[in-house]
């Protein structure tokens, strides 16, 4: 997946415009050069997707972003970093009565699922082309009942851990998000960064770890479709960690 920002929103505000487009960013933006059908789909396919932050810093109401399924959407899911969107539109796909939102600031990983949206006729996906911070500062309280970190840029270096997405703030971020009850899944095949993860859930008073024995953590989530970072990971020997945390009741 791609970088993330070192530094989270403020859980009390937002960003201003400016604060958006000054703060921190780590990770590749672009990477080979896009394909015609490609570039249609950034032109065409995208505005029709994107969620655009509203202007001074205001709410936005995810619902409304999933008016065209009628009655809307029976919970919102958020997937951050979503890499080639493989994993994101095969579960849009088998919950069509799910809104789900992905965030990937990597173009042409969006591209990528542009490309599965298209071929899909996927209905209830929205798209944040950029960093996920600001998005999630300006998302209600518990306005979605999963949020989905898989395979993120684990930063193995010490001097770059402070760089990781999961952090005491992050967490404090998506537990304001996460309705009662609903669920944070984090995945990693480095296994640094899943105790990192484990050691900041511990110290929140919001999420509790639901694993009971080891089979928990090394099987895969039902209705698991995997994702390509999990096959390369599986092809070069090291087992992935797949972590499911509950919001408690507030």
């Amino acid at each position: 997946m791609t970088g993330r920002a070192e530094v989270p929103p403020d859980l009390e505000g937002g960003y201003g415009e400016a604060e958006e487009a000054d703060r921190a960013f780590f990770g590749r933006r672009k990477g080979k050069r896009l394909r015609g059908a490609q570039e249609d789909r950034l032109e065409s396919l995208l505005p029709t997707l994107r969620i655009d932050l509203p202007p001074g810093g205001g709410r936005i109401e995810p619902r409304r972003l999933f008016s065209q399924m009628g009655t809307g959407p029976e919970e919102i899911w958020l997937e951050i970093g979503f890499g080639g969107g493989e994993h994101l539109a095969a579960r849009a796909a088998a919950h069509p009565q799910i809104g789900f939102i992905g965030a990937e600031a990597f173009v042409n990983g969006v591209v990528k699922l542009l490309a599965e949206i298209e071929a899909r006729d996927l209905r209830n996906v929205r798209v944040r082309d950029g960093d996920v911070a600001p998005l999630l500062a300006r998302l209600p309280d518990a306005c979605l009942g999963q949020v989905s970190l898989l395979y993120p840029d684990p930063w193995p270096k010490r001097r770059q851990r402070k760089r990781r997405f999961v952090s005491d703030e992050s967490l404090a971020q998506i537990s304001r998000l996460l309705k009662d009850g609903g669920t944070f899944r984090f995945a990693s095949d480095i296994d640094d960064y899943a105790g990192w993860t484990l050691a900041r859930v511990a110290r929140s008073p919001d999420l509790h770890w639901t694993a009971a024995s080891a089979r928990d953590w090394l099987t895969p989530f039902p209705g698991w479709p995997g994702t390509r970072y999990e096959a390369k990971a599986l092809a070069t020997g090291r087992r992935p960690t797949y972590l499911e945390f509950v919001r408690r009741p507030r």
